[in-house]
């Protein structure tokens, strides 16, 4: 739900303030970083639209700021977020190629499936409970999901929910999860690796 306020107290050398809203009493905290495709610095007095969520320490945030009046950008995705769904999808692909050609057993594939729709769900709990003002899920779980092979499902979540995907800090550390999990991947393709793998599924079984 987007709502529409007047931006007060803005501090343009450190490039936040707060937006007082039309008929509501919770003043929001705003970041210049949460601008979609601004044209313009903001000012104080500026009308704007935004969605409110509430961050991992329980204040209210403006996210998704447009100035009041300007066009909304289309719902497709971007070309970032078309690499992302085709990088998703070549992924699996390499795992079921892998799997017919027995250099991976077939529960590797089920394994990333499978921590991939958690992933996935994981991500759309976190933005419904941000726009809700619900308890949010910690970004070390969302990332842990992913260094442990649900990335695809999380990267999917991100283009398509437009959740956690223009934070700076945890893009990069979510990339970090991906790095790692695909050299693990590749060691398992290494002769040692698959040794390990079987024992381990064998230990397991």
């Amino acid at each position: 739900m987007r709502y529409q306020g007047k931006i007060a107290n803005w501090k343009d050398d450190q490039g936040f303030g707060f937006v007082v809203p039309n008929g509501r009493k919770e003043r929001a905290f705003v970041h210049i970083k949460a601008f979609a495709g601004r044209s313009r610095r903001p000012a104080d007095g500026d009308l704007i639209t935004y969605e409110l969520i509430m961050d991992e320490k329980g204040r209210f945030r403006a996210d998704q700021i447009r100035f009041a009046g300007e066009r909304t950008a289309s719902a497709a995705p971007s070309g970032a977020g078309w690499f992302g769904l085709a990088f998703t999808a070549l992924f699996f692909c390499f795992l079921l190629v892998a799997a017919l050609m027995t250099w991976i057993p077939l529960a590797v594939p089920a394994l990333y499936l499978a921590a991939s729709v958690i992933a996935f769900f994981a991500y759309a709990f976190d933005k419904d409970a941000a726009q809700n003002k619900r308890w949010r899920t910690k970004e070390s779980t969302l990332h842990l999901l992913g260094l442990a092979g649900g990335w695809p499902g999380a990267l999917l979540a991100q283009k398509t929910m437009r959740h956690k995907s223009k934070k700076v800090e945890f893009q990069a550390v979510f990339w970090i999860t991906v790095i790692l999990n695909c050299c693990a991947l590749g060691w398992i393709l290494t002769r040692s690796g698959a040794g390990f793998l079987r024992s381990a599924i064998v230990l397991g079984a």
